[in-house]
């Protein structure tokens, strides 16, 4: 049956701990699998971020590659969105990228692409988890096993690439914070070849991360915000660990609201954008005032992505700093997501000033740790249970967890991670004590089934 065979892929590909959950052992299975789903002969792109499992798994995914007759084509230590591109320009059958994004350093993952940079849907996914489930791996004969073949080169045409889409006439001083990631030495290289003047942090690859977590949050990005206002930079870029995000800091070396960030970048490109459930309310405004659209899918680029590719938007991100630019490939990029924001304080000014003109609503942002098991249990009882809890409900979303809208414009939503032990809770209040309030009362229903 098919809801016996085990899931292994979350919302952004197969992730956890390196030694129990993430093996060599399974590595090997999904190279085979990735194999024996495409078929003797095709080409994989092959990247990996700065872990220090990531030769480990790469091989081990590369070797079930080979033996199912196909041929890998490898980047070595690239930023996620290289393997998007390279997937994408060398007419690629599949991209394959090892790493845990924003994960701490015990953790490390797998992630798979389309040969348009897409990240796999949920249904190619399930494909993938159904061979390992059966071990039905195709076995290439001795003479049909297939071939590595180095192409770091493309990295050159990926920055020459992405310099030709932007139109950066600059001296902005901008602060990069790469956190000792993929990024590292890409990164400010392209910023510099774009005009600014690059000062760099954690811009050596680590796979401990010395620097900082590599989760791009307010409390790991002190030092970012530091020498922001230290250096008197126009602006501050952090990525996390494969620089498929990417976070601002203003020129007064505070961390831009996530949502206004998206709001912006939404308003700037029109047309119709698409954004996540958990997104504010402030980027439907934006979007109004400039005559645009808006569509809402399930957290998850995969998820932007597939919505993007079926209503032809201009553009898409969620509020975490995930943000896919169609017009040039569909695998996230926060290199190009920060050279777009560079454009926007090159033509618009001081980043503080544009994200303080975005009206919105306090916002709360909290996650509460539970295992697997409890957050089924959670998640059942929220859909049936939670909105009796409040008074003033008018809308009641279940397309990706729970989001509940009230009548004032205030909402929240309550959903599981798909990559980690938590359940997470997004909310908007029209006032501060509106936000604690709905706040509260939804954190104390999930406490009540731990």
């Amino acid at each position: 049956m098919e809801h016996d065979i085990p899931k292994l892929f979350g919302t952004s590909g197969i992730r956890g701990k390196i030694g129990s959950e993430i093996t060599s052992e399974l590595a090997l299975d999904v190279g085979k699998a990735i194999s024996t789903y495409l078929g003797k002969g095709h080409k994989v792109v092959m990247g990996y971020d700065t872990r220090t499992s990531n030769q480990m798994l790469e091989r081990a995914v590369s070797a079930g590659i080979l033996q199912g007759g196909c041929n890998v084509l490898t980047l070595g230590m690239v930023p996620t969105p290289v393997v998007g591109y390279a997937t994408m320009k060398l007419g690629a059958d599949a991209g394959v990228m090892i790493t845990a994004s924003h994960n701490q350093s015990p953790d490390n993952g797998i992630k798979l692409w389309n040969p348009d940079g897409m990240a796999y849907l949920q249904k190619q996914e399930r494909i993938i988890e159904k061979i390992i489930h059966e071990k039905n791996f195709f076995n290439a004969s001795w003479q049909d096993i297939g071939k590595i073949e180095n192409v770091s080169s493309v990295v050159n045409e990926y920055v020459e690439d992405l310099l030709k889409l932007m139109n950066i006439q600059t001296d902005l001083k901008v602060v990069v914070d790469c956190a000792n990631g993929a990024a590292s030495y890409l990164s400010p290289l392209i910023l510099r070849k774009a005009g600014c003047q690059v000062v760099s942090l954690n811009a050596q690859p680590d796979g401990f991360f010395p620097g900082r977590n590599p989760e791009p949050s307010a409390a790991n990005l002190q030092e970012l915000m530091n020498v922001v206002k230290a250096t008197g930079s126009d602006l501050g870029i952090a990525h996390d660990g494969d620089a498929d995000r990417m976070v601002a800091v203003d020129e007064k070396g505070q961390m831009a609201d996530f949502d206004k960030l998206l709001a912006l970048i939404s308003a700037k490109m029109g047309g119709c954008v698409v954004t996540t459930v958990d997104a504010s309310a402030c980027v439907d405004r934006a979007m109004k005032e400039v005559g645009g659209t808006v569509e809402r899918t399930k957290v998850g680029d995969v998820h932007v992505a597939e919505m993007i590719h079926n209503t032809q938007a201009t553009f898409g991100g969620e509020p975490s700093g995930t943000w896919l630019h169609p017009q040039f490939c569909m695998c996230p990029d926060g290199i190009l997501s920060a050279l777009r924001v560079i454009e926007l304080v090159q033509s618009k000014g001081p980043l503080s000033k544009l994200l303080d003109e975005i009206p919105s609503y306090p916002t709360i942002r909290d996650k509460i740790d539970c295992n697997e098991e409890q957050k089924n249990i959670i998640m059942d009882k929220a859909k049936s249970e939670l909105p009796l809890i409040f008074s003033d409900v008018e809308d009641v979303n279940l397309k990706d967890g729970v989001r509940i809208s009230f009548s004032d414009g205030s909402w929240v939503l309550v959903r599981p991670s798909g990559t980690e032990s938590f359940i997470r809770i997004t909310l908007e209040g029209k006032t501060e004590e509106k936000a604690k309030s709905i706040h509260d009362k939804s954190a104390r229903f999930i406490k009540k089934f731990l």
